[in-house]
């Protein structure tokens, strides 16, 4: 059974529907579409999503009703999205159940941070992996513990890193074999740490490399994509964290 979270879009607008569900997509979250409310209560008899983003101007039933409604049909997190920016459309969004309200202008990446703060709060894992806790992570004789937060060596050396690294590290061997560019690992340790901004990630991924690379010159476990970013190329296992 697939564990990756599966959002459903509701807006009319086809183009904003397009480039949310690739966006979402590259992020890891599986995506359906519906354009209407009659659209989405197909979808959400035959499968279950752990999130909806709902827009507000609908042909036919609108927002505020349809989230009204499946509030007190279930418990499926909503987060409202309008090209409407009064207040009293946000208080009412919120009163009516949603669990979050974000104006059409916001960008692709505000919601992705929004959609990732509800699902923290539901208890739903992050997309397309899962929990570090509990677990550690093997490769080349190197162990990441994530409850310990401590990497250590092919001898058994504890090796200092700072948050910032560790998230990085963290994100990177999480995802092996996979490419993530420099705003997807931006996303994914800024979660979680805040002292990072865009152009850090070159400097970080370097100060990794001196440290678990045997040449950092010329690396063998996190490797730069040209145009593309960086993939943790080594074979990673897991197994239980240290007790």
């Amino acid at each position: 059974m697939d564990a990756t979270p599966h959002l459903l879009i509701v807006d009319d607008d086809t183009e904003t529907c397009a480039l949310l569900s690739k966006f979402l997509a590259q992020h890891g979250y599986r995506i359906s579409v519906a354009h209407d409310g009659r659209a989405m209560r197909r979808l959400l008899e035959g499968a279950r999503f752990n999130l909806i983003v709902l827009d507000l101007m609908l042909p036919g039933e609108n927002g505020l009703t349809i989230c009204q409604k499946l509030r007190g049909e279930n418990s499926v997190p909503i987060i409202i999205q309008t090209a409407l920016g009064e207040e009293t459309d946000r208080i009412l969004g919120l009163e009516m159940g949603a669990d979050d309200y974000l104006p059409k202008a916001a960008s692709p990446r505000e919601l992705l941070a929004r959609i990732r703060a509800v699902l923290r709060r539901a208890g739903t894992p992050d997309a397309g992996v899962r929990s570090a806790e509990g677990r550690l992570l093997e490769f080349n004789g190197w162990r990441l513990d994530a409850v310990r937060r401590q990497l250590l060596s092919p001898e058994g050396a504890v090796v200092s890193l700072r948050t910032s690294e560790f998230e990085v590290l963290l994100a990177l061997a999480e995802r092996p074999q996979r490419v993530l560019s420099r705003e997807q690992l931006l996303d994914l340790a800024r979660g979680r740490t805040a002292d990072l901004f865009d152009r850090s990630i070159d400097v970080l991924i370097s100060r990794l490399r001196r440290k678990i690379e045997v040449d950092p010159k010329e690396p063998t476990l996190i490797k730069t994509v040209r145009h593309g970013g960086y993939v943790f190329a080594a074979t990673v296992t897991t197994a239980g964290a240290a007790q």
